[in-house]
């Protein structure tokens, strides 16, 4: 099992509220390219989101399954691109004071060829990748997110949009 930490400067449920909404999905996890469809009742247990992974024109498209949630503490998901395999991934989130948190994700592959990887190789290539993984979904946490997917902040931008 691979472990990567990062301190986020927002609190827990800022932090959930990114990972509760799927469509951020191709925005903080570091290969999936684009976002097909979430099931309406993301993030409950067997909810998927349906992704693309890789740049165009060589996707692959594969779906990511919730299988543990915990709200607004813990998500684990099957995350899978087959060919390659599939991976268990989860992500808790620990309050370090009111305004900030620890985000842990680990990650181990559990089907496919992936899995037949040594430790070390795989966490050669899915620390750097993870870091990054939480470096987004700190950015977008610390950057209000959820904040800008009010009706209101959606009608302010087309107004904007409008006014060019």
């Amino acid at each position: 099992m691979v472990q990567v930490r990062r301190t986020i400067h927002a609190s827990v449920p800022e932090v959930f509220a990114v990972l509760a909404d799927g469509w951020t999905y191709a925005s903080w996890v570091v290969g999936a390219s684009h976002i097909r469809a979430v099931d309406d009742t993301w993030p409950a247990v067997g909810a998927r989101i349906h992704h693309s992974v890789g740049p165009w024109p060589c996707t692959i498209e594969d779906t990511t399954a919730v299988r543990v949630v915990d709200p607004p503490h813990t998500i684990e998901l099957d995350a899978r691109l087959w060919p390659v395999g599939a991976a268990v991934v989860r992500v808790e989130l620990q309050a370090t004071g009111p305004t900030s948190c620890t985000a842990v994700m680990t990650e181990r592959a559990v089907r496919g060829p992936g899995r037949l990887m040594p430790h070390a190789l795989q966490a050669v290539l899915l620390t750097p990748r993870n870091r990054e993984s939480l470096s987004r979904l700190a950015d977008l946490a610390e950057g209000g997110c959820r904040a800008t997917a009010t009706p209101d902040a959606a009608a302010a931008r087309a107004d904007h949009v409008d006014d060019r």
